[in-house]
């Protein structure tokens, strides 16, 4: 069964859940802006027996494919520290973002970056890695750099999580995005459908609410019904529940 959630806030997911009427939800474990290790949670118990579709999404600092050692080495524990801690809530999957080289440094660098991190561990829930919005330096922008990453870690297990406003910021066609993103990797395990504030191409990360937004609502939910995979919003709290509603009602017609 495909489940349609959202990004929730971390305090009570299973209240903020029920208030937008998702099934599933994703969370942080830990500050999204920080390198603090996760610490066991007091509704863990109440998570789990809630039967939502756990996720989790890793914090933003992590980058596994920089080539700075004080960035890369600590990027990969956190990715190890987050998958235990989501382990414990019986999650889905650990979301991180597909991350970038610094300017100046070869993309094929990260890539086997990235590789390294997969041969040297494995981790007690798979890691979906995530496409980026912009940026010239990122692994996972467009899809030529898919290829490229797929080429480098696809034997592992790990999985993939395509963002309907990324794709769009990187200037890639929603009407067959997945269809060439599966084409690279035989895969798409996770949804981010997403609106966003800015045009086509942009390169801008700004995610917006279904009606506000420059991507047509009803591109957002092909993109869901062609993965055929959960799907979580990540949009702004104020109109969440509508977009959850929306993608729910279009789904099941």
């Amino acid at each position: 069964m495909v489940l349609i959630g959202a990004h929730v806030r971390d305090d009570d997911p299973v209240a903020a859940a029920a208030a937008v009427g998702a099934q599933s939800v994703q969370i942080f474990l830990a500050d999204p802006q920080g390198w603090k290790k996760p610490v066991p949670r007091d509704d863990a118990d109440a998570l789990v027996a809630s039967g939502l579709g756990i996720y989790a999404h890793a914090p933003y600092l992590v980058n596994v494919a920089s080539t700075n050692n004080r960035i890369r080495i600590p990027s990969r524990n956190m990715i190890a520290q987050h998958a235990a801690a989501a382990a414990t809530l019986g999650a889905r999957g650990l979301v991180v973002h597909g991350g970038h080289v610094g300017e100046g440094d070869d993309v094929a660098v990260g890539i086997d970056n990235w590789r390294k991190t997969f041969e040297r561990a494995t981790f007690p829930v798979r890691v979906l890695v995530e496409n980026t919005a912009g940026g010239e330096n990122a692994c996972a922008r467009t899809l030529d750099r898919w290829a490229m990453l797929w080429d480098a870690i696809g034997g592992y297990d790990v999985g993939v999580c395509l963002d309907t406003c990324h794709a769009w910021a990187a200037g890639e066609d929603l009407e067959t995005v997945v269809d060439r993103l599966r084409a690279i990797t035989g895969r798409i395990d996770l949804v981010h459908a997403n609106s966003s504030r800015d045009e086509a191409g942009s390169s801008r990360d700004r995610h917006a609410n279904f009606a506000t937004g420059t991507i047509p609502p009803e591109l957002i939910a092909h993109v869901v019904r062609e993965a055929g995979c959960d799907a979580l919003v990540e949009t702004p709290a104020e109109r969440q529940a509508e977009d959850v509603a929306f993608l729910q009602a279009t789904l099941a017609g």
